[in-house]
């Protein structure tokens, strides 16, 4: 199970951009999707989730407010809309499979197989 995100760039501060997360070879209705995110020097933090099941969602208190989670399973692709960027923002945003859908689960990166190509955001004037 390998998930790429894609739609990274270069924005200024209080901007928004729009991540996408595409699955190749499988579909993603039955999976939780999460976002991750991994700053230079940092460890990588998980930032929000949605539930393959009820669609309930979860945001990690950083990006509460200013970024949606939202997925097509149709398309079998999940979206990260972000708005309202700050520098602190600034990070190279993965997108995976998730346990499940919680803050312990998404906190402690556990996942289901390995993970994809993350994609650049830089948030800068």
């Amino acid at each position: 199970v390998q998930l790429q995100a894609s739609g990274g760039g270069l924005v200024q501060p209080g901007g928004s951009l729009r991540l996408s997360c595409a699955a190749s070879g499988f579909g993603l209705y039955d999976y939780a999707i999460g976002w991750f995110r991994q700053a230079p020097g940092k460890e990588r933090e998980g930032i929000s989730c949605i539930s393959g099941t009820d669609g309930s969602t979860w945001y990690a208190d950083s990006v509460k407010g200013r970024f949606t989670i939202s997925r097509d399973n149709a398309k079998d692709t999940a979206y990260l809309q972000m708005t309202s960027l700050k520098p602190e923002d600034t990070a190279v945003y993965y997108c995976a499979t998730p346990w499940k859908c919680s803050e312990p689960i998404m906190t402690t990166r556990r996942i289901f197989g390995s993970w994809g190509q993350g994609t650049q955001v830089t948030v800068s004037s």
